[in-house]
């Protein structure tokens, strides 16, 4: 059976070319840590996790290796920026269109919603409308995951500039696809096994000066740093860095940006639409089936989520996997508020999600599928 996998809003397969060999080369030849060995192959290695740091720095325009600080994934990050620089009584505004990744994190704080448009976009004015005295910052995701819709963080920013509060970016579904300026950003959360091409398990944040500052450790230990201090120390990325990273995965992620810079975002994102744009013109050509948000691909990634009307989504992305091989994702997609701000909850959707390795054959065969049931 042919097997099509469209489910890279989940996480990106395949990884980027020279991921795994990246990776099984640091296994097999090095395998030693950093911070924690005088020796050669740990001082080269620095410097090869250093270079993971540039290379982020260059693709969301910062310009301060040491504030990269990798983490075990995005949830991680989101929960270290949230605990570490929110404080009681301090009030943060958030959109209809979050991940649970930053809802359940802001749990039993003071947050008010920002209520999006059906098709998933976002009027700036109704952050700024929340605005009070007590608002320390806005958290908000860069795209939907369930209908790939893109919310407005350049205007966003120029409010929270104007209100002197923080601007904190969840770049799950746009990092490595969309261009990402951190100038105007004061935190942003990625993660490296969707857009970024690179392995599970890893993630960070990227922070300016200020917030650098302004956020707490919540979790401590050993760096390899100033191992005379009981307490963690507060140089950068140590403060938040505490243990031994995922060295495996930052080689991984290091060999997938080096792709991702020879590519170009640009062209990435600009595949991906191509891709998007012939799945939704032949989508409209099927009757009892909706596409829920936009309807083209002004504005948004390529994720898109159907709605079968006279079936059982579950039904549709079951038969979808068993009879023709295709790999999709039904439900809710951790994200409730989404679905309820689309008028899918709770019956949720069936998620195609197209990636830079999906091919027009691809969907053409998901398109067929479809029709056939």
């Amino acid at each position: 059976m042919k097997k099509v996998y469209v489910d890279n809003s989940a996480t990106s397969f395949p990884k980027a070319p020279g991921v795994s060999d990246a990776i099984k080369n640091y296994i097999d030849n090095t395998g030693c840590n950093i911070n924690r060995g005088g020796y050669e192959s740990s001082y080269n290695l620095s410097l090869d996790i250093l270079e993971a740091r540039k290379l982020l720095c260059w693709l969301f325009r910062h310009n301060e290796p040491r504030n990269v600080v990798f983490t075990p994934g995005i949830t991680y990050s989101i929960n270290m920026i949230v605990q570490g620089f929110l404080k009681d009584g301090d009030h943060v505004i958030t959109t209809s269109m979050e991940h649970n990744g930053v809802m359940r994190p802001l749990n039993g704080r003071a947050y008010d919603i920002a209520t999006c448009n059906p098709d998933g976009s976002l009027d700036p004015q109704e952050i700024e409308k929340l605005i009070s005295t007590k608002t320390k910052a806005v958290i908000m995701t860069h795209a939907s995951n369930v209908c790939g819709t893109v919310l407005p963080i350049c205007d966003v920013a120029k409010i929270c500039t104007n209100h002197g509060i923080k601007l904190i970016v969840d770049s799950a579904q746009t990092a490595g696809i969309l261009d990402i300026n951190m100038t105007h950003i004061d935190a942003l959360a990625f993660t490296a096994h969707k857009g970024l091409l690179a392995p599970q398990g890893l993630g960070g944040f990227i922070v300016n000066e200020e917030m650098a500052k302004k956020i707490a450790p919540v979790i401590t230990g050993g760096t390899g740093s100033k191992s005379h201090d009981l307490t963690q120390p507060d140089i950068m990325p140590d403060k938040f860095e505490p243990g031994t990273l995922n060295i495996p995965g930052i080689i991984g992620l290091k060999a997938a940006l080096e792709y991702i810079v020879e590519t170009g975002v640009r062209n990435i994102h600009e595949k991906e639409l191509r891709l998007t744009e012939r799945f939704l013109s032949g989508i409209n050509e099927i009757k009892g089936v909706s596409i829920i948000g936009k309807k083209d691909t002004v504005g948004r990634i390529s994720v898109v989520s159907l709605d079968f009307k006279d079936k059982d989504n579950a039904d549709v992305a079951a038969i979808l996997d068993q009879k023709y091989g295709i790999m999709t994702r039904c439900g809710l997609h951790c994200s409730p508020m989404a679905h309820k701000t689309l008028g899918t909850y709770p019956r949720g959707t069936v998620r195609f999600s197209f990636g830079h390795f999906n091919s027009y054959e691809d969907v053409d065969y998901v398109l067929s599928a479809i029709k056939n049931l």
